[in-house]
């Protein structure tokens, strides 16, 4: 990291940061960087692309777009990626956390309407939601998958989720420096699990999901149905940890005066 700081001076940055994790995504991610808006809600915003082991010119392309990059040597896994995005953007001095996909599946000029509940203070946390807007994706598999664990989700938050697995979404950057994060691939649904429950406000709005690009890498999530035992479990895992922590935490006054 010292040679992030060394290009990119800590507490120097931004009060928005869009951070993106990005793996063998050089015909994309710089037209993702670009369609980022440099301003939101009168707030100056920055780009934080952190590259995870890739072997091509992602790392050029980004910064020749005008993104801050991390270029991390070794592929870590999407999950450790993003909690380094999320701690550089903290030192950098960012108020507010955004986040996309590099493969340009995302709408980047929707970051107005994701941010906008957070930075009026209606919100701490925004899910960008498929399903409530527009989905141009073509898998009917992941189509059904975004359903059900939707509905997995918001029986156990008791707060309707409709798209658990969104890569477009924003937070105030407290927000990871309160909660839990441990997974190293399926962060989306843990990050959104553990800031629901520890007392976050987090809503939905609607966003776009379309198909990936020409050009843009294949999904690196493996089969579906491997993907979605896997994404289960970490939603699983994700919920038993903070009901755990919850009940410690409000259990401890009940001992202390016992």
């Amino acid at each position: 990291m010292r040679a992030f700081f060394a290009e990119y001076p800590a507490g120097e940055g931004a009060p928005i940061a869009v951070v993106i994790p990005a793996y063998n995504e050089e015909p994309t991610v710089a037209s993702v960087v670009n369609g980022i808006p440099r301003e939101i809600g009168g707030r100056a915003v920055e780009v934080i692309v952190v590259i995870d082991g890739s072997d091509d010119r992602t790392a050029e392309e980004a910064r020749a777009a005008g993104a801050l990059v991390c270029d991390v040597p070794i592929n870590r896994g999407q999950g450790l990626i993003l909690m380094l995005g999320y701690w550089l953007a903290f030192k950098r001095g960012a108020e507010f956390i955004a986040t996309t996909d590099a493969d340009g599946q995302y709408d980047e000029t929707e970051f107005d309407r994701v941010l906008e509940p957070i930075l009026s203070g209606r919100a701490d946390f925004v899910n960008g939601s498929r399903r409530l807007g527009t989905e141009l994706t073509t898998d009917p598999v992941r189509h059904a998958g975004v359903i059900f664990f939707g509905g997995l989700m918001s029986l156990l938050l008791r707060q309707r989720i409709t798209d658990p697995a969104s890569g477009i979404r924003a937070f105030r950057t407290i927000v990871t420096r309160t909660v839990k994060l441990e997974q190293v691939q399926y962060q989306t649904s843990e990050l959104l699990i553990a800031t629901a429950m520890n007392g976050f406000k987090v809503v939905e709005v609607a966003t776009t999901m379309r198909d990936r690009p020409e050009g843009a890498t294949l999904t690196k999530k493996g089969p579906n149905l491997l993907y979605g035992m896997r994404f289960a479990r970490a939603i699983l895992l994700t919920f038993l940890r903070e009901l755990k922590r919850k009940r410690r935490r409000s259990g401890a006054p009940g001992r202390a005066s016992s």
